[in-house]
């Protein structure tokens, strides 16, 4: 390639990755009479996320306490503020207490063209 092409393709995949999230999304499923205190230590992690410049969106609600379903979402501008926010003490350690005891069933998604769902 030459050097105007190289700059094409420079921006056009530093625009692209700008304009890429990071959605975590899906469902733990804890035991039934944990629910409560899970969503209660799970939700005490907002603020460590609200300090990430990177977190866009964070939620954990129970989807259905009879069955300990809880439906997980999290939107991150980066990769990186992702890593950050994994490797903060509190998230460590709700990892480490709840994952031998949870079903996971969250996933990662890159997502792109974001917009309006009506338009």
């Amino acid at each position: 390639m030459n050097s105007l092409q190289d700059k094409a393709a420079t921006t056009a995949s530093t625009e692209l990755s700008d304009q890429t999230a990071i959605i975590i999304a899906g469902r733990v499923f804890v035991p039934v009479g944990d629910v409560e205190t899970f969503i209660t230590e799970a939700q005490a992690t907002y603020p460590v996320a609200a300090a990430n410049p990177g977190n866009v969106l964070i939620s954990f609600c129970v989807e259905d306490a009879a069955t300990g379903t809880v439906t997980v979402l999290e939107q991150w501008t980066s990769q990186e503020a992702l890593d950050r926010h994994l490797a903060t003490p509190e998230v460590m350690a709700l990892f480490a207490k709840w994952s031998p005891h949870m079903r996971n069933e969250v996933r990662k998604f890159d997502a792109l063209n974001e917009r309006d769902p009506r338009a």
